[in-house]
């Protein structure tokens, strides 16, 4: 049997790769094996590998590597924590492929260690740019030691084949996220809101800010400025927080949307992990999203909803038409929200065709990953582009 081994370090990530992740324990050639990390295993995210023992799967190792600090100096022992829990793992499971998806830091650390073992890496949503954070040079690293390529889209199959990929395992696939929008059923208005425990008005805002790693102002100023926007909203609009995810500095947004949230306890709630049935059943009913998260332009135009995407974080991903994008300022951003709740906007984005939807998108990518061979993949050549 093939064993395959997901990684997985967030709740969002997890709920991308979840559906490849059943694909794979379902067909009788594989042995599905899980590796939770970082944000899964800790209390202060939600303790979310509750919510991969809950959907059925079994983690097979968890490797702890999150300190108690967002500082540069943390992230970086991170890293190095993670790299030693990985090599142990490996060495336990000895996995034939693994599967690894995004930029994060503690992907990085898993596909270092992969290195060593020889374990051949397929990596998903390579290809992609984000020149407001680190992880934009993660990615490409991770995409370098990788052996087998999904991409959301062909601009990005193209872009993975000019850094020396050979295009023979490059594959255009489309955004599992978008694939999960299309086969995840969703929950009515009324069950959502019993879940949350918060009701949604016909105004409602769902509302995610990540840390600028590459920015040019303090992460407080940043946070600071979208929740002052956000204050004149609060007389008709509703609005749902999802939490930063563990990055530098990751810590003061958190800290500044809960006393936001204590502050107006009617209008506003914040969660660790809305899990990935709520997040896209919240998406369904809300009015726009605001933030600087890759689902406000990967994910979120398949509801026809605008989204507001804040600063430079997600610079250079491509878009559809219903994303708008404003700087990290305060009248920047209150000119951007009133832009995407205007009617000629709104009716724009209920019409918006999404670039990174494809059909079977988990199914094609479990298919390849059982089927295609491992004989030559780890000796890689550099695949020259003609010019």
């Amino acid at each position: 049997m093939r064993k395959i081994c997901f990684v997985t370090g967030s709740r969002a990530e997890y709920g991308l790769l979840s559906n490849i992740m059943r694909f794979v324990a379902a067909d009788k050639s594989c042995e599905l094996q899980i590796i939770a990390t970082n944000m899964h295993l800790s209390p202060e995210y939600g303790l979310t590998y509750r919510e991969i023992e809950a959907d059925g799967f079994v983690i097979n190792r968890k490797v702890e590597m999150l300190l108690a600090s967002d500082t540069p100096n943390a992230t970086t022992k991170s890293v190095g924590l993670a790299t030693i829990g990985f090599a142990d793992a490996y060495e336990e499971l000895k996995p034939d492929l693994l599967v690894v998806l995004g930029d994060r830091y503690e992907i990085l650390s898993a596909v270092s260690a992969a290195l060593f073992y020889k374990i051949p890496v397929a990596h998903l949503h390579g290809g992609e740019i984000t020149e407001g954070a680190y992880d934009d040079a993660i990615r490409h690293a991770i995409t370098k030691m990788s052996h087998l390529h999904f991409t959301s889209t062909d601009t990005y199959r193209k872009r993975i084949i000019q850094l020396g990929e050979n295009p023979e395992y490059v594959f255009n696939v489309g955004a599992v996220g978008v694939d999960n929008i299309l086969s995840l059923p969703l929950l009515s208005k009324a069950d959502l809101e019993d879940s949350i425990h918060f009701g949604l008005t016909d105004k409602s805002l769902l509302v995610t800010y990540h840390p600028v790693t590459l920015g040019r102002t303090s992460a407080e100023t940043q946070i600071v400025d979208l929740l002052e926007a956000l204050k004149p909203l609060l007389k008709e609009y509703k609005v749902i927080f999802t939490m930063p995810n563990s990055d530098t500095n990751g810590r003061i947004i958190k800290q500044r949307i809960q006393e936001f949230v204590q502050q107006y306890p009617q209008e506003t709630i914040a969660f660790d992990s809305l899990g990935l049935k709520r997040y896209l059943s919240a998406l369904k009913y809300v009015t726009a999203v605001v933030g600087n998260s890759s689902s406000g332009i990967i994910e979120v135009p398949s509801f026809g909803i605008p989204t507001l995407n804040i600063g430079d974080r997600q610079k250079g991903r491509l878009c559809a038409d219903s994303v708008y994008h404003c700087d990290i300022s305060r009248e920047a951003i209150k000119e951007g929200l009133d832009q995407i709740l205007s009617p000629v906007f709104r009716s724009l984005a209920k019409e918006t065709r999404n670039p990174y939807q494809k059909d079977n998108t988990a199914r094609e990518i479990a298919r390849i990953l059982s089927s295609i061979s491992l004989d030559g993949l780890i000796m890689k050549s550099f695949y020259d582009t003609k010019q």
